[in-house]
This record gives structure tokens, sequence and C-alpha cells, in this order.
């Protein structure tokens, strides 16, 4: 009896699937989230075919970019889990640092900043 219920979790473990989110932006203000199904322990490199075919994108795009899950860069060697969030990155154009100072200063030092909106005739600062 012990052997058929080994089997029988073996079966199971065999046909199991686990559902992942899967977020993907291709460029500005777009965003492509799909949820997956995958086998049960899945790694992430054995997942992104099926991924890139949910996504509607070419396999050749994913593999080159950065992928993480939950905001968190990890290897593709990774076994996913139930829920869990996979995320692709695309790189950076401009250093967000860089975009700061070139937004800072085109609105100038008073649009810009904590206190840049206060009512007419208040103190600095409130």
């Amino acid at each position: 009896m012990s052997e058929d219920l080994g089997a029988e979790a073996a079966a199971n473990a065999a046909t199991a699937s686990i559902s992942v989110e899967v977020v993907y932006s291709p460029g500005p203000r777009l965003v492509h989230h799909q949820s997956v199904q995958l086998p049960a322990g899945c790694r992430l490199a054995q997942a992104l075919p099926a991924i890139a075919q949910a996504l509607g994108v070419q396999l050749q795009v994913l593999t080159a970019l950065e992928v993480g899950i939950w905001g968190i860069r990890c290897p593709r060697e990774r076994v996913l889990t139930q829920g869990e969030r996979v995320e692709f990155y695309r790189p950076l154009r401009v250093d967000p640092k860089v975009a700061r100072r070139e937004r800072f200063v085109r609105q100038g030092a008073k649009a810009a900043g904590l206190f840049a909106k206060k009512r007419p005739g208040a103190k600095a600062g409130y």
C-alpha cells in the first residue's frame, strides 16, 4: 500500500504545475503583464520559451535582457516557485542622476524641489 502512495505522489509531482507572473516592458509606458503556467521544478532558463510564447515576444529578445524575481536580479539557473514575479529589465538609456540634473536645469530652482508649490504670500518653506 505504501508503494502505491509513493507511485501516486511521484505521478502527481510529475504533472504538477506552478503559476508565475511575468512582467515585460518593451518601451516607456508599455507594460506586458501575463500569468504563465509552468511545470513544477522548472528553472528560469527552461521557462524562457514558454514565457516568450505567452508574451508574444521573440525568444532572442528575452534572452538578451537582464532578468529578476520580485525586483532582485537572479541567475537563469534559479528554480521557480509558485506565485513568483519574473521581471525582464531593459538597459537604461540615460543615467538617472544625469537625467535629474538636466531636469533641474530646465525647470530652474524655483520650480523644482520640496517647496516648489507654496501658497501665495506664505513664508519661505511653508
